[in-house]
């Protein structure tokens, strides 16, 4: 009888879930960081520099990243 090799993932189906909302968490912050800018480049825009770009958009992708870390660090069963 020939043994036939089983194919293994390497991480488990709860690994793979949360590195997918970490991906997920990371585009939303690149999401919330787009825009600002103005269509006449000889007008400054103060658009740019509002809370969401500042503040909110690289905590969420901090966030996102600390979520990818957290999935591939994770332990099996």
């Amino acid at each position: 009888m020939e043994n036939k090799p089983q194919h293994e993932f390497l991480f488990d189906k709860v690994n793979y879930k949360f590195l997918l909302i970490g991906l997920a968490v990371i585009a939303l912050g690149f999401i919330l960081m787009s825009g600002g800018g103005s269509d006449n480049p000889a007008v400054f825009n103060e658009e740019i520099f509002n809370w969401r770009r500042i503040r909110l958009a690289p905590t969420t992708v901090l966030i996102g990243f600390g979520i990818t870390i957290y999935a591939i660090m994770k332990k099996s069963k």
